[in-house]
């Protein structure tokens, strides 16, 4: 389930970026995105730098509506293809919320506001956070959460192979998938995530993924 491992440690702050600004919703921000992205990867070796190289490409030769179209159909309406990671653990169940906070006491202990127009457990909230903010409680959450992660890889490698690339490379930077993170796949791969009607609340945590400040 885990590709395979990327290079420098140094270089994971730039793969946490360009994969936060790849998988931010295409919006008329994404020329300028998508520049940075190609400045930033120019440091990286050949082999960690293809995915995200090739999701430029791809987004730079889609029209713009068709590329949010695409970003729609790949993850709003599939649950086992969301970007927030707490869903594929936690679900719409109550303990959703708590999960919910424990990221946003994570953002506030570095001394970051937590984003107010996007649930701060989004993967691409996550990464900005860990490329730009505070990279060893990024990495932790990351590696926390790995085992969503995978699930979103797998969940993609037949839908979109571009996204499921950029995931890849961030999955690249994590530990290796012990034995318990497997079973732990495998069962939520199976079972799918908790279903609980509770009327929760909208947490409305910012960084823009939905056409803001990326």
């Amino acid at each position: 389930m885990s590709p395979r491992r990327s290079g420098p440690a140094q270089h994971r702050r730039i793969i946490w970026q360009a994969a936060s600004l790849l998988l931010a919703y295409p919006d008329h921000g994404q020329d300028r995105r998508l520049d940075m992205v190609d400045r930033a990867v120019a440091v990286l070796d050949a082999a960690t730098r293809l995915p995200l190289s090739a999701a430029v490409g791809h987004l730079r030769s889609t029209p713009l509506i068709d590329a949010c179209s695409q970003y729609a159909d790949v993850f709003d309406w599939k649950r086992r293809r969301t970007l927030f990671l707490t869903y594929y653990t936690a679900g719409d169940t109550r303990n959703r919320g708590m999960a919910l906070l424990a990221f946003s006491d994570v953002y506030r202990a570095a001394g970051a506001v937590p984003p107010a127009r996007e649930l701060p457990d989004h993967l691409a909230v996550l990464l900005e956070f860990a490329a730009t903010v505070d990279e060893k409680s990024g990495y932790e959450l990351l590696s926390r959460h790995r085992t969503p992660i995978d699930l979103l890889h797998d969940g993609l490698i037949g839908v979109s192979p571009i996204y499921a690339g950029v995931i890849g490379a961030v999955s690249a930077t994590l530990p290796t998938a012990t034995a318990a993170d497997l079973k732990e796949a495998r069962r939520l791969a199976m079972q799918g995530p908790p279903v609980e009607s509770v009327g929760l609340e909208p947490f409305a945590l910012t960084i823009g993924v939905r056409g803001g400040s990326k």
